[in-house]
């Protein structure tokens, strides 16, 4: 039964891409933002949304977080939609994406070091890692692979048009995130979301389980950590900017120096999700149980 889901699944899969790479660019994207904002919002899911909404933001009323809701998933449908297209997208002569600020990409590139690219579920985050390793780097970016084997290869073709490599999570993943580190290679990582065997870190004021891998990496190979923003300026079109690196604390005890790090980093991102929240991916459980029993308690 299993089988069959996975050879519909793909089926439907590759007829959408299809047909939704005969719309141009800014039709699809535009489209894709139509359905999304009409559909999502009615779906199950959007009350996860909802629930992570009100613990983030107390202060917002009902009809705030419904905009929110509203305007990530016109986000999400204009991600969608515009899958097909992100060869065309991010190609540099088509203007579509462009960097307000490469300084700290540059920095990397021209000195061939280790280093750790680092970013969340934003606008359409397959830009973010495309166009970076369109700017001359052999990026190997660290993915959740999708649960059916039949689209893993159209997915991760889509994921390295402009070069590059996917490696899935998991402990073999891992040690080849080490072997490329060690080599002198560069990493990217979308560390946004729940690890429940990550470290406990602040996030809009409450103890969230954060991914530790990228302040573990970067302080046993000395490398830098570059945040990396995005910014949606239109259907199809993006601005990009990279950060200076994080500094590296050193204070010889590797436990406060992980947290000391992924905190500065837990900061930058709540930065950017409140300077536009519907820009974010609200549809994972980002806080414990505790947390959001307390918000409802409140509530009622």
């Amino acid at each position: 039964m299993k089988r069959l889901r996975y050879i519909l699944e793909a089926g439907l899969l590759h007829l959408a891409l299809a047909l939704i790479r005969l719309l141009p660019i800014d039709t699809a994207s535009n489209l894709g933002g139509w359905i999304g904002c009409r559909v999502g919002p009615r779906l199950p899911v959007s009350d996860t949304a909802r629930a992570n909404l009100r613990l983030a933001f107390p202060e917002k009323s009902p009809a705030e977080i419904e905009t929110v809701v509203r305007g990530m998933w016109d986000n999400l449908g204009r991600v969608a939609f515009e899958y097909p297209h992100l060869e065309a997208i991010t190609e540099p002569a088509a203007g579509r994406v462009v960097w307000d600020d490469t300084a700290a990409l540059n920095a990397v590139r021209d000195a061939r070091q280790a280093a750790i690219f680092v970013a969340g579920h934003f606008e359409n985050w397959e830009v973010t890692s495309i166009s970076t390793a369109r700017r001359g780097f052999d990026l190997s970016v660290i993915v959740r692979e999708p649960n059916n084997p039949l689209v893993r290869k159209t997915v991760d073709r889509l994921r390295t048009v402009g070069g590059g490599t996917m490696i899935p999570k998991g402990s073999p993943g891992a040690r080849r995130a080490l072997a490329l580190l060690r080599e002198g290679r560069v990493l990217g990582m979308l560390v946004d979301q729940r690890m429940n065997d990550g470290f406990a870190v602040p996030f809009f004021g409450i103890d969230a389980m954060t991914p530790s891998a990228p302040a573990q990496l970067a302080l046993r190979y000395r490398c830098p950590v570059v945040p990396i923003a995005i910014r949606r300026s239109g259907p199809g079109r993006f601005r990009l900017r990279a950060l200076a690196p994080l500094e590296l604390p050193d204070s010889g005890d590797r436990h406060a120096d992980t947290l000391a790090l992924m905190t500065r980093l837990n900061g930058i991102l709540e930065a950017w999700i409140r300077e536009r929240p519907e820009a974010w991916l609200w549809l994972h459980r980002r806080w414990p149980k505790e947390a959001y029993r307390e918000t409802a308690r409140r509530r009622d």
